[in-house]
C-alpha cells in the first residue's frame, strides 16, 4: 500500500513539457491496466501544483457529470497549445500603457480568466476528485496559502476552482495580483500572487500533507512523481551583478527564486528518501531541446517547439515512465484525511 502523489512545478507556458510527459504516462497506464478510458486521476491519490502545475493538476482531477475525470491528459495540455497565444498576448495599448511592463503587469488577466472559466465553470475545490495542494502566496497576510480539496470537504471552507487557479498563477510582473473570496458562508478575502515565490516545486508541500492521512507514516508509504517544467539556468558574474540596483535585480531575482526553490525542495526530498530503502521518489526535470525558456513565449513557433520537446522528453524518459506506470497500477490503498485543522 502506498499513497500515489503527483506534483508539478510552476513554469508558465513551459507547462507543456510535463503536460506532454503525462500524455505518455496516461497511455502507459491504459495499456498496463487494460482500460482504454483510464485517466491520470485514476492512479494518483493526491495532486500538488504551483501556478501552471496547479492548472494541469486541476484538469486531471476535474469531474464530469458522472464524477469521472472530465479531461484526458491530452485535453489538459491542449489548454496551452490552443489558448497559450491568447493568454500571453500583449496588445498595443497594453504595451503603451505599461511602458512595456515597466509600470504595470505585462499581460491582462482577462484571457486567462476566460480560459479558466470555460474549463472549470462553477466547479468548487471540494468537488475535485482527489485531495490537492495548490500553492499561492497572500501578500496581505504575508503567508503562503495552500488550497486543499480535502480541507474544503472537512471544514466547509470552499472556493471556486477557477479563482484558486487565478490566484496561484498570478505571477508578479506578468499578471495582476488576484483578489479572491472563499465561498459563503465564510467569504474570506485573499490577495494572491503566484505560489512560485515560495514553493515553485510543491512536492515538499505534498509530502507534508500526505502524512496527515491514515496509512501514511512517512515516505516509505508514498510514491512521489515530481515533474519540473524545464530549465536553463543563467549564471551571473560578480562584475555583472555587484552594482545592480532594484531595477537590475528585478527579473534575475524572480528567476533565481523560481529555480532555486525547486532545487532545494528536490534536495530535501532526496535526503528524506535516502533514509528509507527502496523509497519511491521520482524527480523528472525535462530538457528544453531548443524551446525558449521564457515563461511567456507563446508564439505559435515556440508552442510547437515546446510540444516537440515534450515528445522528446517522453521518449528520453520512456523506461522510467514505464516503471512508474507499473508501480502506480499495482499500488494504491485507502487513505482518509485525519487533520481537521
Amino acid at each position: 500500500m502506498a499513497m500515489r502523489i503527483l506534483s508539478i512545478d510552476g513554469g508558465g507556458i513551459r507547462g507543456i513539457l510535463p503536460g506532454m510527459i503525462l500524455v505518455e504516462l496516461e497511455k502507459k497506464l491504459q495499456i498496463i491496466s487494460r482500460d482504454s478510458e483510464a485517466r491520470i486521476a485514476d492512479y494518483f491519490d493526491l495532486v500538488a501544483g504551483t501556478s501552471t502545475g496547479a492548472i494541469l493538476c486541476s484538469a486531471y482531477v476535474c469531474p464530469d457529470a458522472k464524477r469521472k475525470p472530465k479531461f484526458s491528459a491530452q485535453e489538459a495540455v491542449n489548454f496551452y497549445l490552443n489558448d497559450g497565444d491568447d493568454i500571453f498576448d500583449v496588445s498595443v495599448w497594453k504595451k503603451i500603457g505599461s511602458l512595456r511592463g515597466a509600470t504595470d503587469e505585462k499581460y491582462s488577466a482577462k484571457e486567462l480568466e476566460i480560459v479558466l472559466k470555460a474549463a472549470f465553470g462553477e466547479i468548487k475545490l471540494s468537488e475535485l476528485l482527489r485531495p490537492t495542494c495548490f500553492v499561492a502566496y497572500d501578500v496581505s497576510s504575508r503567508l503562503p496559502v495552500i488550497f486543499k480539496q480535502h480541507s474544503a470537504v472537512a471544514s466547509h471552507r470552499d472556493f471556486l476552482v477557477r479563482d484558486v487557479l487565478r490566484g496561484t498563477s498570478a505571477a508578479p510582473t506578468y499578471f495582476e495580483t488576484a483578489r479572491i473570496y472563499s465561498l459563503p458562508p465564510l467569504s474570506e478575502k485573499f490577495v494572491l500572487v503566484d505560489g512560485g515565490v515560495v514553493a515553485n516545486d510543491p512536492a515538499l508541500c505534498a509530502y507534508s500533507e500526505a502524512i496527515k492521512f491514515s496509512n501514511v507514516a512517512g515516505i516509505k508509504d508514498m510514491i512521489i512523481v515530481s515533474l519540473g517544467t524545464g530549465k536553463k539556468l543563467q549564471g551571473y558574474s560578480y562584475s555583472e551583478v555587484k552594482d545592480w540596483g532594484p531595477f537590475g535585480w528585478a527579473k534575475p531575482a524572480i528567476d533565481i527564486a523560481l529555480e532555486g526553490g525547486p532545487q532545494m525542495s528536490a534536495y530535501y526530498l532526496q535526503q528524506i528518501a535516502s533514509t528509507v530503502k527502496n523509497s519511491k521518489y521520482y524527480r523528472i526535470q525535462p530538457e528544453l531541446y531548443g524551446a525558449d525558456p521564457a515563461l511567456d513565449n507563446a508564439s505559435r513557433e515556440n508552442l510547437e517547439l515546446l510540444r516537440n520537446a515534450g515528445l522528446q522528453n517522453a521518449a528520453a524518459f520512456d523506461e522510467k515512465l514505464t516503471e512508474i506506470a507499473n508501480l502506480l497500477v499495482s499500488s494504491g490503498g485507502d487513505f482518509k484525511f485525519k487533520d481537521k485543522s
